[in-house]
C-alpha cells in the first residue's frame, strides 16, 4: 500500500506542477490590472507608480519567479479588489463549496443506493423501469439549464425559493443542491443498479434466499458490501467533479463559495486571488482523486497488487 501511494503522489505532482504554471500565464492574458483600477484620466507616472507596487513592472520571469516563492509559502500577496490577504479570502471561501458538495453527494449517493437496489431486485419491473428512465433523464440534464429553469420557475414565477445568496433557512440549499445534485444522482443509480444485478446473482445471495432472508437483508446485508466497490469509484470521481464544477452553479445562485470567487477574480483581475483560488483547489481535487484510489485498493487488493514495487 505504501508504494501504492507513493507512486499515486509522484503521478499527480506533474499535473500539479502544470496547474500552477497554468494559472500564472493565464490570468496574465485576461488583461492589464492597471487598465480597469486606474481611471482613463490617470497620468503615465500614476499608472506606473501602480504597476511598480503590484509588480506588474516587473519582467514575465521575474514576476514567476516571486509567485513561485511565495506560493512554496503559501503567501499569495493581497486582494487588488478588497486588500485582503488572498490566502485568507480563499480559506473563507472553500469550506462553503466542500458544504455544499458534501451534502449534494451525501444526498446523491443515499438516494441511488435505495433507488438503485430497489431496481435491481426486480429486472424489468416496472420500478426498474421507471427508475432507469428517471435515472438517464437526470444523467442527461445540463447542470447550468437547470438552474436557469429552477430560477425562472421555482424563484420568479412562483416565488417559492430564494435564488441566491446563503442567509436563510434551509430553503436557501433547495436550488444549488438540487442543481448540483440530478447529474450525480442519474449516475450513481445506474452504477448501483448494475453493481446489485452482477451481485443478486451470486451463489450465496441465492442460497440466502433459499434460507428465506427477507428482502431487506439479502439486498442490504448481502449484495450491498459486494456491489459497492463500484459504486465507491464513481462516487470519488463525482464528488471531484462537483468541486470543480461548483462554478456554474455558485455563480448562478451566488453562492460565496470558491467558485464564484474565481469567477470574481477574473472579471476583477485580481491576480492573487485568483492564483490562490486555483492551486487549492487543484490540490483539493489531487487529493480526492489519491483518496478515491486509495479507498479502491483498500477494497480490490488486484489494484494495488498491480503496481509494481
Amino acid at each position: 500500500m505504501v508504494t501504492f501511494l507513493r507512486k499515486r503522489i509522484l503521478s499527480s505532482a506533474v499535473p500539479l506542477v502544470c496547474v500552477v504554471l497554468g494559472v500564472f500565464f493565464l490570468a496574465r492574458m485576461t488583461g492589464d490590472p492597471v487598465d480597469l483600477y486606474l481611471p482613463l484620466s490617470a497620468t503615465a507616472e500614476q499608472r506606473a507608480e501602480f504597476s511598480a507596487a503590484q509588480g506588474f513592472d516587473l519582467s514575465v520571469p521575474a514576476q514567476l519567479w516571486n509567485y513561485l516563492a511565495d506560493a512554496a509559502r503559501l503567501d499569495f500577496g493581497t486582494s487588488l479588489r478588497t486588500g485582503q490577504s488572498a490566502t485568507e479570502m480563499v480559506l473563507d471561501a472553500f469550506p462553503v463549496t466542500l458544504q455544499l458538495a458534501g451534502v449534494t453527494m451525501l444526498l446523491a449517493i443515499t438516494g441511488a443506493v435505495l433507488i438503485g437496489s430497489l431496481a435491481a431486485y426486480r429486472p424489468n419491473s416496472l420500478v426498474d423501469r421507471i427508475a432507469g428512465l428517471l435515472s438517464m433523464t437526470a444523467a442527461s440534464i445540463p447542470d447550468f439549464w437547470f438552474a436557469v429553469m429552477g430560477v425562472l420557475v421555482f424563484g420568479v414565477s412562483l416565488a417559492w425559493l430564494p435564488t441566491s445568496g446563503t442567509l436563510g433557512g434551509p430553503e436557501v440549499w433547495v436550488l444549488p443542491v438540487a442543481t448540483l445534485l440530478i447529474r450525480p444522482f442519474g449516475v450513481l443509480v445506474q452504477v448501483v443498479r448494475g453493481s446489485m444485478v452482477s451481485a443478486l446473482s451470486a451463489p450465496y445471495v441465492k442460497v440466502a434466499r433459499a434460507k428465506g432472508a427477507t428482502p431487506q437483508r439479502v439486498i442490504f446485508g448481502h449484495a450491498l458490501r459486494n456491489a459497492v466497490t463500484p459504486v465507491l469509484t464513481v462516487a470519488g470521481d463525482l464528488t471531484v467533479g462537483l468541486v470543480n464544477g461548483a462554478v456554474i452553479v455558485e455563480t448562478i445562485f451566488g453562492w460565496p463559495g470558491i467558485g464564484k470567487l474565481m469567477i470574481d477574480s477574473i472579471l476583477q483581475r485580481d491576480f492573487a486571488v485568483l492564483q490562490a483560488a486555483v492551486l487549492m483547489t487543484a490540490v483539493t481535487i489531487f487529493a480526492l482523486n489519491i483518496l478515491v484510489d486509495v479507498c479502491h485498493a483498500l477494497t480490490d487488493p488486484r489494484v494495488r497488487q498491480a503496481v509494481p514495487a
